[in-house]
């Protein structure tokens, strides 16, 4: 029963997972919705959509390869994948000792490397045109997320993202200047990984303003649906990740059944609390010009790395 126990919750989180990053993107385009004096659809709508391109029939150009055709699968398997090594309900997970932040990232990159090819493969100028600017943001994006994390590992000795947060659970709730400045930097990047306004905006079609969306215009049907929920996952991943690493306390630590419940209501209230954070900045702030958007990742790897530097000179 002790092995079987981890197992169970990795599968729980899975589907913790793919069920509750459509709800989160329901709630966000619901608050949005809200505080624009607009009627919504309900937290429930991206169901409703998913479900409707799943059955719908793919259209597929003359001159796709087979790698417009896999890039859906392997995006959609590998932010899932990334969701089995995140602590989201518990730090007891079989894959703990194999995997960290850096094949976190290998993991988010995996799912951006074939995106980017995806938007390439069927030569339209839309499509390249997303997958330079998403390689722009993602040579920013990546250093500065990195030496975000390792700010939390150094205060952890560990890469582990489990140990990574058991030990900020245990320690005490004093402000940590390396801490505060990963923060801070871990939101900049997370809006920028995710596609949110100020570096995005996920509802538009503006071929002078889309990142992710340009590279995405040609799917239809199944095809889209995954690479739409892959989308709704990874805004869930990388709220997920902020709660690990900066707000753990309420995550199950090892063998602690009776904890899951109170894991689960944590782990609600924290998201839901994310997604308003999300709509007041989306709703207070307008898109960056593309040309800023260096800027914005460039103070993100600055404050990373005063974290960092924060750490070795005052703790």
């Amino acid at each position: 029963m002790m092995k079987a126990y981890p197992l169970l919750i990795e599968g729980l989180q899975v589907i913790i997972v793919l069920l509750g990053a459509p709800l989160m993107v329901g709630w966000v385009r619901m608050l949005k919705c809200w505080l624009q004096g607009r009627q919504s659809a309900g937290p429930f709508q991206p169901y409703r959509d998913i479900s409707k391109l799943l059955i719908k029939d793919i259209v597929l150009a003359e001159n796709a390869s087979w790698i417009f055709r896999f890039a859906p699968y392997a995006v959609f398997g590998a932010t899932l994948m990334a969701g089995s090594i995140i602590p989201i309900i518990s730090v007891d997970l079989p894959l703990t000792a194999t995997a960290d932040i850096i094949a976190l990232v290998a993991l988010f990159a995996i799912a951006r490397f074939f995106t980017a090819l995806a938007g390439m493969d069927i030569g339209t100028a839309f499509g390249g045109m997303g997958s330079s600017r998403e390689m722009m943001v993602a040579s920013l994006a990546e250093p500065a997320m990195l030496m975000s994390v390792f700010t939390v590992s150094l205060v952890s000795h560990s890469t582990s993202l489990s140990h990574m947060a058991h030990t900020v659970m245990e320690g005490t709730l004093m402000l940590r200047p390396s801490l505060a400045f990963a923060l801070m930097a871990f939101v900049l990047i997370a809006i920028a990984e995710t596609g949110r306004i100020p570096v995005d905006n996920p509802a538009t079609h503006l071929e002078l303003t889309m990142i992710h969306e340009a590279m995405v215009l040609e799917y239809s049907g199944r095809h889209l649906a995954l690479i739409e929920w892959a989308g709704m996952m990874k805004l869930f991943l990388f709220s997920s990740l902020g709660i690990a690493l900066f707000f753990p306390w309420g995550i199950a630590v090892a063998d602690e059944a009776m904890m899951l419940p109170v894991a689960l209501i944590a782990l609600v209230a924290k998201l839901a609390l994310v997604g308003l954070l999300i709509v007041l900045i989306e709703t207070r702030l307008a898109k960056m010009r593309i040309f800023r958007v260096t800027e914005f990742l460039g103070s993100a790897f600055l404050l990373a790395t005063l974290g960092m530097l924060s750490y070795f000179m005052l703790e």
